[in-house]
């Protein structure tokens, strides 16, 4: 193994630790149960907001109404 200058040794775990805290304040973030949850909500609320699918929700809904409201109406 060939001999390295003790400072630049030194500096090479300095700058390891500096990118491995980096590292793990990324993950960190990334794995946060309340920013995963708004990530997953923002995604539905898109997801729900294309006309088809509103459509598709609306009439859905209007169908599960009129079911409900003729079981009652037949009680």
């Amino acid at each position: 193994m060939a001999d390295r200058d003790p400072d630049t040794i030194k500096k090479e775990i300095d700058a390891a630790r500096d990118q491995l805290a980096a590292t793990v304040d990324t993950l960190a973030e990334r794995a946060n149960p309340s920013r995963i949850a708004d990530d997953v909500k923002a995604g539905l609320v898109r997801f729900v907001k294309k006309p088809p699918v509103a459509i598709t929700i609306a009439g859905l809904a209007t169908v599960v109404l009129v079911v409900v409201f003729r079981r009652i109406k037949n009680r």
